[in-house]
């Protein structure tokens, strides 16, 4: 694979070219759509590039093939969708506990149960808030084009090395199967086997690697310990993007597909006379809080846009602290809305402003 030239990729097969250039040494998967491309591409790439793929037989097997591939020190990764995430959490949060680095790839698809193969940000909740067990954080990113597809899937590796800790690269099935053109960076240089790592060699073979502690005190160490790790990553990490919010009296909130669609709406919204701006989150935890917090003024208003119940509505109330108002619009089943439906949405909601003042 050649670097510094421009291929013409799906977002799932983005997300593989990153992860090689990142210099991931493993992945384990399972094929589902909207992410089965991510399977294939890795199935055909990783081999000829001298690294390790391998179908397991469940999603249940991969993320423990991911636990121990990360625990000997190598890059690696997984993907899955809503239905394949739910059966790792266990494994996630063992990862989590251990402390190891590891990427997971979540396109998500429409639930709940079997749902369907259609486009939805319903893995929301079970993805940030940590589906597992436990009082554990995984960092997460969320790419709203093929290009991010690549890029945020090699940054999610350097976080994850820097924190020794799982990082999610999450986003819908719409950035998941969409075809854009991606330019490849420089690969990383090939990472050396970390001091703490159980690498089968003399100076490693004292190492240990647990998540079970009995005492409960121990057990309570541990906790307080990850806890301020989460704290370090929040005060770090926060990362967005933002569109015309210096004078925005409405903030559009929303991320994957809808961020693009918001800038649209927003485009049309100035030209009737609302200002509108565009507050995208590229970390989904550490969740951007701050720059929300800071554009809670005394005649601003937030209109969050999700494919789902309204999971992510719900970060947005707890930034800001509850000093403006926070509308909710959602989309289910696999349905996306329309610019059109969001613009008529914005409209109410800038009439109830209008009202209200």
């Amino acid at each position: 694979m050649n670097s510094n030239h421009r291929l013409l990729l799906k977002g799932n097969e983005a997300a593989v070219h990153g992860a090689i250039l990142a210099g991931c040494e493993c992945f384990f998967g399972y094929p589902i759509t909207p992410a089965s491309e991510i399977a294939h591409a890795a199935s055909e790439l990783f081999p000829k590039l001298g690294r390790v793929f391998l179908q397991a037989e469940s999603e249940l097997a991969a993320i423990n093939m991911v636990f121990g591939a990360a625990a000997s020190g190598k890059r690696a990764m997984t993907a899955s969708s809503g239905l394949g995430i739910s059966l790792k959490q266990e494994g996630v949060s063992y990862i989590a506990t251990c402390e190891l680095p590891a990427v997971i790839v979540d396109i998500m698809r429409a639930g709940p149960g079997l749902g369907n193969i259609g486009p939805e940000q319903s893995d929301y909740n079970q993805v940030v808030k940590g589906g597992g067990h436990g009082s554990y954080k995984c960092i997460v990113l969320a790419p709203n084009s093929a290009q991010e597809m690549c890029d945020l899937t090699i940054l999610a590796f350097d976080l994850a090395d820097t924190y020794r800790i799982p990082v999610y690269v999450l986003t819908d099935g719409v950035i998941g199967q969409m075809m854009e053109s991606v330019t490849l960076s420089e690969p990383k240089p090939r990472k050396s086997i970390p001091e703490w790592a159980l690498a089968g060699t003399r100076e490693t073979r004292r190492n240990v690697i647990t998540s079970i502690y009995l005492a409960y005190d121990d057990q309570e160490k541990v906790n307080l310990r990850l806890q301020e790790k989460y704290a370090e990553i929040a005060r770090n990490e926060q990362r967005f993007e933002a569109h015309m919010i210096d004078d925005a009296d409405l903030v559009l909130v929303g991320y994957g597909i809808i961020s693009r669609l918001l800038i649209s709406a927003a485009d049309i919204l100035r030209r009737k006379g609302i200002k509108a701006g565009v507050l995208r989150p590229i970390t989904l935890f550490p969740f951007p809080k701050d720059v929300l917090r800071s554009l809670a003024k005394e005649n601003t208003s937030f209109l969050c846009v999700e494919m789902s119940n309204g999971q992510m509505v719900d970060d947005i109330r707890l930034s800001i602290e509850c000093s403006r108002p926070v509308h909710l619009y959602t989309r289910m089943g696999g349905n996306v809305p329309s610019v059109e439906e969001i613009v008529n949405e914005s409209v109410k909601v800038a009439c109830n402003l209008t009202i209200e003042s």
